[in-house]
């Protein structure tokens, strides 16, 4: 058995690596529990930050069926949400269960059969979240920013937007000294939300193109970017001053240049806050010099099933039906739209994943993202820790690939997100999937996109965001390698 410690916390709660020693010491002791069986177990003690996720205080990963039975090959131990002195009993129960010859038989209600997260029904969750975005905000009385660290979007900041405008305007006078400065001056923010940066970044452009007298403010061509139709209505209203300048484009940020292909090498400056951590998304394990895909299902545990069952007016044996219907047409799935509304928020409060590992070898035909074969992958962990779990970001690197494309050579793409720029980082912390309110967050895998932005021939660097205390945020630029 290996034991990994995943965090540096000392909350005097959380279980010790000598509490779960002690505790599988004890497991041992028990007849129904063959000592072999810990032979190839790997043991993780993590700590959520997050503290609404998919996952229960303890978390059994199985091997493929045809690879260890039900024995558990992983466990993981969120130390944040295990009683005090209950870790024991729980380890006990998750192996036991994972044992049971019919996992059902623990009364989960299971939303959808295994296979990679991406895939997974959590991110038609997520979907609705953004599509009926304005219906969440007034059942649980909070605007979406709320949800974020702190209150409030990093994107917002006054001095990073007023640093971010100088920046692109020395862009430009040095264009215009070279006498290659377009008529027309293309820029995109890809996820505009409620439109505020835009805004706030088009008064800052103005207020400095009239303060140095350059008459760059007319040319420019502001695109909005969204694939939320009702998102784009609301965000031309906040940036009403500036409208003449501005166009709205319904736009899917895991493919912007099938929408934008007319402006393809147009644009100066790509903008982006807080989209590549919410770009559907996997995880992968490197152990043994063989890569393993973490596959997943969605269940509800019987107890939250039988809760919201009973809240919500719904027969048990219907509760996996009204999910499905939820998802199609929203919280009209019930007669009573209030009860919709709670019944979409307590299941996915409630929503879980069960994992199960499977190994490469398996599965030779596995789409990995596009940029990024199972060879580059490979080489890229001949470095990494020998025993590693880290996400894949594969909506994010589609994103990425889709939208170098669309740069001008002089142009570069801007992205400040919450980025993992080094994979060691993975073995010390928990970095998704989490959820903010109805929506999935996931830390987006710097390193591996620098890897393919070199292979694209493009640099890439990130930039500890400064301007607010404790950020977690970065600022990823590219630009064309010359």
């Amino acid at each position: 058995m290996i034991l990994h410690l995943n965090h540096t916390r000392r909350e005097s709660a959380a279980p010790t690596a000598a509490d779960v020693v002690n505790a599988v010491l004890a497991l041992l002791a028990e007849k129904d529990i063959e000592p072999a069986q810990f032979a190839r177990l790997q043991i993780y003690l993590d700590w959520l930050q997050y503290k609404e996720n998919f996952r229960e205080p303890v978390t059994v990963t199985l091997p493929a069926e045809n690879r260890g039975g039900r024995f558990p090959s992983e466990i993981r131990v969120d130390s944040r949400r295990v009683e005090p002195g209950a870790f024991l009993g729980t380890l006990r129960k998750a192996i036991c269960s994972a044992k049971a010859a019919e996992r059902d038989s623990a009364g989960r209600i299971y939303l959808e059969e295994f296979h990679s997260f991406r895939e997974s029904i959590a991110w038609q969750f997520n979907r609705l979240y953004w599509q009926r975005l304005r219906e969440w905000e007034a059942a649980s009385g909070k605007p979406y920013e709320q949800a974020l660290p702190g209150g409030k979007s990093d994107g917002h900041n006054p001095e990073a937007i007023a640093d971010s405008v100088a920046e692109f305007w020395t862009l430009l006078k040095d264009l215009e000294a070279r006498n290659q400065l377009p008529p027309e001056v293309f820029l995109l923010e890809i996820g505009v939300g409620m439109g505020t940066r835009a805004r706030m970044w088009l008064d800052r452009f103005a207020q400095l193109d009239r303060e140095r007298g350059t008459n760059f403010y007319p040319r420019l061509r502001f695109l909005l970017g969204d694939y939320s139709l009702s998102t784009l209505e609301r965000s031309r209203s906040t940036v009403k001053e500036h409208l003449e300048l501005c166009s709205s484009i319904a736009l899917d940020a895991l493919d912007p240049i099938k929408t934008l292909s007319f402006l393809r090498h147009k644009i100066l400056y790509v903008h982006s806050t807080n989209t590549y951590d919410n770009l559907p998304d996997e995880e992968v394990v490197w152990r043994g010099n063989r890569i393993y895909w973490v596959w997943a299902r969605a269940y509800l545990t019987g107890g939250d099933a039988a809760r919201i069952a009973t809240l919500c007016g719904v027969q048990p044996a219907d509760l996996a039906r009204t999910i499905h219907r939820l998802l199609d047409v929203g919280p009209e799935c019930l007669p009573d739209r209030g009860k919709g509304m709670l019944f979409w928020m307590e299941v996915w409060k409630a929503l879980r994943t069960e994992e199960r590992l499977v190994d490469t070898l398996e599965m030779p035909d596995v789409p990995y993202p596009a940029g990024l074969s199972a060879t580059q992958l490979e080489d890229i962990l001949q470095d990494a820790p020998a025993e590693l779990r880290f996400h894949l970001s594969t909506g994010a690197l589609e994103s990425f690939r889709n939208t170098l494309p669309l740069l001008h050579p002089r142009g570069y793409l801007q992205v400040q997100d919450i980025f993992v720029t080094d994979l060691h980082e993975y073995t010390m912390g928990f970095y998704g999937p989490g959820k903010l309110d109805g929506s999935i967050v996931n830390w987006v895998n710097g390193a591996l996109l620098r890897e393919v932005a070199e292979r694209s021939g493009y640099n890439i660097h990130f930039v500890p965001f400064k301007y607010r205390p404790d950020s977690k945020t970065s600022i990823l630029y590219t630009t064309q390698r010359e």
